[in-house]
């Protein structure tokens, strides 16, 4: 079977360096080495994005990123945190696996983790209108 690469790094088939693991989720260090302290965040059960991920595995997913940034904060000199994702590849999505980076910041660190967005091209209302789920 071919598995995914964060399903085999969880599997110890590849190498990592482990941040924080518990029963239901992994964080290790993003070997991209764009920033100091990327990590990236991923549920050991394999779900594609945001959108098919069980609810009781994102909760541990999400209670993990927040015990680690409190980690990063309290204890290792930062002053917060990014999270990014992105969920199926027209919203950029490289893995086909639900993953969350984080990224610990700290004051004037120089950097813009915020896209520059094009604009809106359709009023607020109407948009509103179209996705409203009341």
């Amino acid at each position: 079977m071919n598995r995914c690469v964060f399903c085999r790094i969880i599997q110890g088939e590849l190498p990592s360096k482990k941040v924080y693991e518990d029963e239901n989720t992994l964080i290790f260090m993003d070997i991209a080495g764009d920033v100091d302290g990327h990590l990236v965040a991923v549920p050991k059960v394999h779900c594609e994005s945001l959108l098919d991920c069980p609810p009781k595995n994102l909760h541990d997913l999400m209670d993990a990123l927040q015990r680690v940034s409190r980690h990063l904060t309290e204890n290792c000199g930062y002053d917060g945190v990014n999270l990014l994702h992105a969920s199926e590849e027209s919203a950029g999505q490289s893995v086909p696996h639900l993953h969350m980076h984080l990224i610990p910041r700290k004051k004037d660190d120089g950097i813009d983790a915020w896209p520059a967005f094009p604009g809106s091209s359709l009023p607020l209302e109407e948009v509103h209108r179209r996705i409203t789920m009341l």
